[in-house]
């Protein structure tokens, strides 16, 4: 795992942007196709204001979500809300080629595994995304990988629904496709996340958090997050 501390929430998501837009650049030119999966939360979606404004190869770029809350569509507690205003509508990302996880089917569990199957047909048997950016709850959750849900012990899937967690079911990827991906972006911000920050750097695996894998990890975290994190452990891009 690869930390980078940056001086504020600001430069965490300009570094992610620049971060993003220089895998998809690495990914196209040895692949000829990327593909991202993204997450939600305030700091993310200024990151990706900021990623409309970079150089991307958006014709051979495809986005997935990590998770999603089940909610009307519209509905500003929807990840898909936030992220087509900082993101979808500033980009010429080709239509069809962004992929919205299918949280108002009535059957959920059949909409989670149509949503695999389309995982399968854009990254591989089994699918390998090129980037999962990933934030970090407090409560040490990731995606929607919350304390106690069952998914948390999913091996058999790469999308799952949980139960109701802050009022709502949730769609998320989970450990084995998450697991896969060639690069993890953790973006992390704030001083309420200064002790699971911690236990994330220390490598905590009683975290939903802990259970991604390490290696391929980068953390950009701003100051006021990582100011447990010793010199030792912050290492550059």
């Amino acid at each position: 795992m690869k930390i980078q501390v940056q001086s504020d929430a600001d430069a965490a998501a300009t570094a992610g942007a620049k971060f993003i837009a220089d895998q998809a650049r690495e990914a196209v030119a040895a692949r000829g196709r990327f593909v991202m999966a993204v997450s939600g939360g305030h700091v993310p979606w200024q990151m990706f204001r900021i990623l409309a404004s970079e150089t991307m190869p958006w014709k051979d770029v495809h986005v997935v979500q990590v998770d999603e809350r089940v909610a009307p569509a519209g509905d500003q507690d929807r990840n898909l809300t936030h992220l087509r205003e900082s993101l979808l509508s500033q980009v010429p990302l080709p239509s069809g080629q962004f992929h919205a996880m299918p949280v108002e089917e009535n059957d959920l569990e059949a909409a989670a595994a149509s949503y695999a199957s389309l995982l399968r047909q854009i990254a591989g048997s089994p699918p390998v995304l090129d980037l999962v950016h990933l934030g970090l709850g407090p409560d040490g959750h990731t995606a929607s990988l919350v304390p106690g849900d069952p998914v948390l012990d999913v091996t058999d899937r790469d999308v799952a629904v949980t139960g109701v967690y802050q009022e709502r079911r949730r769609m998320t990827l989970t450990y084995p496709v998450l697991n896969r991906a060639r690069c993890v972006l953790w973006l992390v911000t704030g001083p309420e996340k200064v002790e699971i920050l911690q236990r994330l750097a220390n490598g905590d695996a009683s975290i939903p958090a802990g259970r991604i894998r390490r290696d391929t990890a980068v953390v950009l975290a701003d100051r006021a997050a990582a100011s447990n994190i010793s010199a030792t452990e912050t290492k550059g891009i």
